[in-house]
């Protein structure tokens, strides 16, 4: 996971990220809430509790008296309206909200720390 791999970053899946982002943080002490997709008859689908709950953030890191919320991306990958609305929300509500992409591993780093 270190600076030596940064031509492979640039290659991570939002899985590949995911699970870098995951480790650093437990690393770090943060606890890490990721609702995990399952196979279903009709494709890979994360349960959620309610329509509205389409695009919730991928990560919730808790430490301390700090909640963060994490949207992951690859590279090239883009926000869907969903995962917007709900990024919006939290901003309003005044959470912190991150949309991490394997190009920013020192700013990930940062607000890991």
């Amino acid at each position: 996971m270190g600076r030596d791999n940064v031509a492979k970053e640039s290659e991570w899946s939002e899985a590949d990220l995911q699970k870098h982002v995951i480790e650093l943080a437990e690393l770090r002490g943060w606890r890490v809430y990721h609702a995990r997709p399952a196979q279903t008859g009709k494709g890979w689908r994360t349960p959620v509790g309610s329509d509205t709950s389409v695009g919730f953030p991928d990560l919730v890191l808790v430490r301390g008296k700090r909640v963060t919320y994490v949207e992951l991306k690859s590279e090239k990958g883009r926000v869907t309206p969903a995962q917007s609305e709900w990024l919006n929300a939290l901003t309003a509500a005044g959470a912190t909200v991150y949309i991490f992409r394997p190009s920013m591993l020192d700013q990930i780093l940062e607000v890991l720390r």
